[in-house]
Order: structure tokens, then sequence, then C-alpha cells
């Protein structure tokens, strides 16, 4: 499945009850909210001796893209756009591939 075409499957679990104002907030929130739990099982994993669940991981990484997927849509983005953006972001940033100089040193 492409990113466009989960896109659109995403969207028609939309909210439509609250106002716009009201749904970016509740779409960021919960971006924040599945992007802490994928944190915590990995905090959990690394340091407090939990089995690390890959398929539980990637489960409440699909819950991140929903969010991502969502919010791009408030903003009228697709999500090969956002994707496109941001590899163009990362290209002039580091050209020859991830760098700590340059990562110290960035200039934007």
């Amino acid at each position: 499945m492409g990113l466009n075409e989960y896109q659109e499957l995403a969207k028609r679990t939309h909210t439509t009850k609250l106002s716009e104002k009201e749904t970016f907030a509740n779409y960021a929130l919960g971006l924040n909210g599945e992007a802490g739990e994928v944190a915590d099982m990995l905090k959990k994993g690394m340091f407090h001796g939990h089995e690390m669940n890959r398929h539980e991981i990637a489960k409440e990484l699909g819950d991140v893209l929903w969010y991502v997927s969502l919010l791009a849509h408030l903003l009228d983005f697709s999500l090969d756009e956002i994707a496109t953006m941001n590899i163009q972001k990362l290209m002039a940033r580091y050209p020859d591939g991830f760098d700590e100089v340059r990562s110290v040193n960035r200039n934007e």
C-alpha cells in the first residue's frame, strides 16, 4: 500500500464533530500520546527488563502514522508530499548522508 492510499483509507475515520481548531489539537495531542507509547515500550525494553515486542511497537507506529496522515490532510498535504518535503530537507542538510559535524553546525 502506498502512502496516499493509506491516507485516503485513514480519512474514513477522520472526525467531523469538532471544530478545525479542536481537530488539530486532538490529532496533535494524539500523535504525541502514541509517540509516547512507542518511547515507553522502548524504554521498558532497554532499561526495565521487559521483552521488546516488535509487533506491538509496530502497531503503535501505525497509530502514529494515522495521526500524521490526518494532520497532513488538515493542512491540505498528501503523505507523499510530506515525505518528499522531508527527503528534500534531509538531502539539503546531509547531501552525503548523515554527518555529525553537519548536524552540530546546521544553518537553519
